[in-house]
């Protein structure tokens, strides 16, 4: 089995084959998307951190920011600098240019400003488009997809229809070799002992805990147990009473194989396939942004209640368990999984269909957030304060 994709010099395969501009701090926000409005072909990475941060969280920045370039999605990378930012703009360059990929940097206020800076890198980015623009897609072996996945907007059909979807496509690549990627440690709560027990070792067991019990403290250090109910109103609404509930449901979307390993925020896969958690918040921004980091060249998002956006570089395909939802929300829907409660179809079918969109999306075909171009909101997990 195989699919079409561009090869990058890591050996990695793209689903998608953008010049990302990679703001280094939010004050260059504005410019860089001046660029991408001006150069079909781009995309941006427009987010809020990289100044008056504490030094592990800048440097948590600086990281996330070199894996989203790293991206197989990703063909060329045109940095834009404010100059005096606390993230690492030249360890940004060095690195993205060390995977191969062409690389280029501006920096505002070197060049004299918004207008000149606006000019050098549209200029840029227009060389990098045509650079990358005549390469083609090419065979590639399952093995190298990598999947991330996710559940947002979440009633009780999500536990019961979409993410068991999920869950099944999830073992399905990996038992064919690829790797899948599930984070939302918040949503482990009161389900985590289930995690661990499925750890292909101790050392990934306590960490499945570490990262539960740390999550659970910095709540707890503002006065919120998150154990004594559900957080969040959308999520009551839908009729999950708790978030233990809650948790069980979003568990099953990451199916039934052994999980190889807890990664940390900013990183990119490692080479051993599998399935892998990242240790990641649920809001969409910044756990989009984080799987985009992990080399994912698309997500499974399962919704309920109906989550329509996407992400700048990589396609998210809308796997909807409430049928209600899909008939009113459908131009955002990807694939109507409410037949399942409707005792119409099974989860292992409408799973295959899961499986046939997600090749096709991996050969080209849109998503329904891209096509609409719903996919800006991303924003980058910090741990530390703004100073």
């Amino acid at each position: 089995m195989e699919f079409y994709g561009y090869k990058r010099p890591d050996g990695s395969y793209g689903a998608r084959n953008f010049v990302a501009v990679i703001p280094s701090v939010t004050c260059a926000n504005d410019v860089a998307g001046a660029i991408c409005r001006q150069v079909q072909g781009t995309i941006p990475y427009l987010h809020h951190q990289g100044c008056c941060q504490l030094p592990p969280d800048l440097e948590r920045v600086t990281d996330t920011l070199i894996s989203l370039g790293k991206s197989p999605n990703v063909g060329a990378v045109l940095i834009v600098s404010l100059g005096c930012e606390g993230t690492d703009h030249e360890r940004m360059y060095r690195e993205l240019s060390a995977t191969g990929k062409p690389v280029e940097i501006i920096h505002i206020q070197e060049l004299g400003g918004v207008t000149r800076a606006i000019r050098k890198g549209t200029d840029l980015a227009r060389k990098l488009v045509i650079e990358i623009s005549g390469q083609q897609r090419v065979p590639a072996d399952v093995f190298h997809i990598i999947m991330s996945i996710k559940c947002g907007a979440s009633d009780t059909t999500s536990g019961m229809a979409s993410n068991c979807v999920i869950g099944y496509v999830a073992d399905k690549l990996v038992n064919l070799g690829a790797t899948v990627i599930f984070g939302e440690t918040t949503e482990f709560l009161g389900g985590e002992h289930l995690l661990a027990r499925r750890a292909v070792n101790s050392q990934v067991a306590d960490k499945i805990y570490e990262i539960v019990n740390a999550m659970e403290m910095r709540a707890k250090s503002v006065g919120v147990d998150m154990r004594t109910g559900q957080p969040t109103p959308g999520n009551i609404a839908g009729g999950l009473s708790s978030i233990e509930e809650k948790s069980l449901g979003a568990i099953a979307k990451s199916g039934t194989c052994p999980i190889q390993g807890v990664l940390e925020y900013p990183e990119h896969v490692t080479t051993q396939k599998g399935l892998w958690i990242k240790d990641t918040p649920g809001r969409e921004p910044e756990i989009l942004t984080g799987m985009a980091a992990t080399g994912a060249q698309f997500m499974c998002f399962s919704t309920g209640r109906g989550a329509p956006q996407g992400f700048p570089s990589m396609p998210v395909i809308k796997i909807c368990g409430n049928p209600n939802t899909y008939e009113r929300m459908q131009e955002d829907m990807d694939i109507n999984a409410g037949p399942i409660l409707n005792g119409e179809k099974t989860i292992e079918e409408v799973g295959e269909e899961v499986f046939r969109k997600l090749i096709r999306v991996l050969n080209g075909e849109m998503t329904k957030n891209e096509a609409i171009q719903y996919f800006s909101a991303i924003d980058i997990h910090c741990l530390g304060p703004v100073i």
